[in-house]
């Protein structure tokens, strides 16, 4: 019977673990430190059947396991494929939590735990034994007391009146010279791998208190040295020591009278001797140079020593250094050093494992989410939201777009009310531009910048009347908007009221060539011209209509009460049916915006980009008094500023989004965006120059691009005031 380690043929004997199967092979089940078969140390942790920290000391072996040691070789292949499907969800597992209650819970079934698991059931108690060799994984317990067990079928949380910790003591690991040789095993190990019938080779057997260290070749030990100097060959080095570690670390978990603790897990140790070389915590390959180094440093305290130095803070969770941390910290201090505080979990947990019978959906839905469903959308998630990427053809949706009608869900958008007799103060303060000089049913795209002069939003400011004022944010920026323009008006200590409207509005962009012909058929028989809103019932329900274009054609948002989204979206679709009405998503949306050359704040930009540096220093008004980040324009602007974002155009498909843009053989930049233009017949580009001299003509994907001025579609925009 064989299983694949690192993809190479492993023979395994029934009843072998997949360590003891790779130790019989002449390997070491990771890359090399002394191990003790019992799940103590991470010096046998792998990748076993896609699950990563797998103690293959504690798995059986079975025909075609995949097994990857950890760490991997070399850094993984680097995709720039795009996926198949980009808006399918990731293949996950679904972890059931099954739920047990008992009396009395027994972690541990060696000799302590078998005793006092016979004492419970002999005073008529329900008892459970949790141990791992019965494929019970004690993660980690709880006040309450709660268990919680990782079995190979399920999580299982076990509800106790008490619980009974009894997982013995562990071999100590040896810390010299040469301690991450493969080759090196404890006492119990050894005894594992000769009860297994595996040929150990020459061995010779050290106490810790007599070992000096270890000599090897190509990683492999050869020789135990004695302190007397003696220099033993051999194949295998069994160490040995009375010294024992309590496996205390379910204990330190938790302080609950429900828990008690039995047996050598509960017994006090001599620590070993305080280490002079080698490796202390193998997890993290920190060496004794490195505790003495951050000791060195101030951190002479043990929970500081382990956090600056990382030791113990890898995957047996101190359970093979704790030991030796404890003696360091006690000889450098002179005085005893304390076990550090225990956190769940003691063993590794998948995501799937951790969160079972835990469901939370981050990303909110739209009052039209079952309505794109019906309409086959494939839904994906963008700026916090689940949004439709597109339903089905998105091409279809670019042409109902560019030549006849579509539906848009912008529900998604941050919408905001202000108002107050200090409300254009207020907006002048926060916005780039001049906001003043907005009449009444006009609104202005503007640019949202934060104290350094970066971009962090953009969106629209709408004049409702001289103290009212709507404004709008995008998707991602909607969660902070509030946020961020109450706490400014608070600073200035000005009268000015906020309502976030966000949730209670939905918003539905009808857009392209017959936009206005579907408005007049639910009841708008002059829609606002470009840049103009105003209110009006649509189809019946009381819509504020925003005349802008994102999209390059005519473009109308119906902002209006979410209770009547999915009513609205019914009527428009069926109107508009004749009109060949199709609906878009943002696949279609991405493409119709970038031939317009419009920025995605987030996607185009990054997070240090200022306005000059995305040719909209025309969004920015330095004659303005004050608004924020204009002192760090000001201080900036006479600075050389050696990034661009260009508009590129290319024959042939459209490249990767991301892909590198070279100068010769310099890489220069990256492209943000890209698609492949039916409208301008060319491969179009959003990228970034990050060096100068700018140049008119680089390469991209192995072919020239040429710097263009954008909008590559409809430069004039008189599509959008049609």
């Amino acid at each position: 019977m064989r299983f694949a380690l690192d993809d190479q043929p492993v023979d395994y004997l029934d009843g072998d673990s997949i360590a003891v199967a790779v130790v019989r092979a002449g390997q070491h089940p990771q890359h090399g430190g002394a191990l003790c078969l019992a799940g103590d140390c991470g010096n046998c942790s792998a990748d076993v059947a896609g699950v990563p920290f797998t103690r293959t000391c504690l798995t059986p072996a079975r025909p075609g396991l995949r097994v990857r040691r950890h760490p991997a070789v070399g850094g993984p292949p680097l995709r720039l494929d795009p996926p198949k499907n980009p808006v399918a969800s990731p293949a996950q597992t679904s972890v059931q939590v099954h739920r047990r209650h008992v009396d009395i819970a027994v972690i541990g079934a060696g000799r302590s735990g078998t005793a006092a698991a016979a004492s419970a059931r002999a005073a008529g108690h329900d008892v459970m034994v949790l141990d791992s060799e019965s494929g019970f994984e004690v993660v980690g317990v709880y006040p309450g007391p709660i268990v919680v067990v990782r079995t190979p079928e399920h999580m299982l949380h076990v509800h106790a009146h008490e619980v009974v910790i009894a997982t013995g003591a562990a071999d100590v690991h040896p810390v010299c010279e040469g301690n991450m040789l493969r080759g090196i095993v404890t006492w119990g190990a050894a005894d594992i791998l000769r009860e297994r019938s595996v040929d150990l080779g020459r061995t010779v057997t050290v106490d810790l208190t007599e070992l000096a260290r270890f000599d090897g070749i190509d990683g492999q030990v050869t020789a135990v040295v004695f302190t007397d100097g003696r220099s033993t060959p051999c194949d295998t080095a069994i160490v040995t020591s009375a010294t024992r570690a309590p496996r205390d670390l379910l204990a330190r978990m938790v302080s609950d009278p429900g828990v008690s603790v039995v047996g050598p897990a509960a017994e006090r140790y001599d620590l070993p001797p305080c280490p002079t070389d080698g490796i202390v915590c193998p997890c993290s390959k920190v060496t004794v140079g490195d505790l003495q180094m951050v000791w060195d440093k101030g951190f002479t305290h043990l929970e500081l020593v382990k956090r600056a130095a990382l030791c113990g803070t890898g995957t047996c969770q101190g359970g093979v250094c704790m030991p030796h941390l404890r003696a360091f910290v006690t000889e450098k201090s002179g005085a005893p050093a304390a076990p550090f505080t225990g956190r769940p979990a003691s063993r590794q947990l998948t995501i799937a494992e951790a969160a079972a019978d835990v469901f939370l959906d981050p990303f909110r839905r739209t009052a039209l989410h079952d309505e794109h469903l019906k309409l086959g959308a494939q839904m994906d998630r963008f700026g916090g939201w689940w949004r439709p990427w597109n339903y089905g053809d998105f091409m279809r949706e670019y042409w109902a777009v560019r030549e006849g009608v579509s539906l848009g869900d912008v529900s998604t958008l941050g919408k905001m009310i202000v108002s107050g007799p200090d409300v254009v103060e207020a907006l002048e303060r926060l916005y780039p531009t001049t906001i003043a000089d907005i009449r009444p049913g006009r609104s202005r795209y503007v640019l949202l910048l934060n104290e350094r002069g970066h971009l962090i939003d953009d969106g629209m400011v709408c004049r409702e009347s001289d103290d009212r004022f709507v404004l709008t944010f995008t998707s991602g920026g909607a969660s902070f908007a509030e946020a961020w323009v109450r706490d400014w008006i608070e600073t200035w200590g000005l009268n000015v009221r906020i309502m976030d409207r966000t949730i209670s509005l939905g918003a539905i962009n009808v857009t392209g060539p017959l936009a206005g012909e579907l408005l007049r058929r639910v009841g708008v028989p002059e829609s606002p011209k470009f840049l103009q809103h105003r209110h009006a019932d649509v189809a019946g329900v009381a819509c504020h209509i925003m005349r802008l274009s994102f999209t390059g054609e005519a473009s109308f948002e119906l902002h209006h009460p979410v209770a009547h989204s999915a009513e609205l979206w019914q009527t428009l679709m069926l109107a508009g049916r004749d009109l060949n009405i199709t609906p878009h998503g943002l696949q279609a949306l991405f493409a119709l915006r970038l031939e317009k050359g419009h920025v995605i704040v987030g996607m185009d930009t990054e997070l240090d980009t200022t306005p000059r540096r995305i040719n909209m220093d025309w969004a920015v008004k330095m004659d303005k008094p004050d608004f924020i980040g204009r002192t760090a324009l000001a201080r900036t602007a006479d600075l050389p500023d050696h990034r661009r974002l260009f508009g590129l155009t290319m024959d042939g498909p459209a490249p990767t989004e991301g892909a590198p843009i070279y100068v010769g053989d310099r890489i220069v930049g990256h492209v943000a965006s890209a698609f492949m233009s039916p409208t301008v017949g060319k491969a179009i580009m959003l990228g970034w120059q990050k060096h100068s001299p700018w140049v008119d003509t680089v390469t991209v994907d192995g072919r020239t691009a040429h710097v263009t001025d954008t909008p590559f579609y409809d430069p004039q925009g008189a599509r959008a005031r049609i």
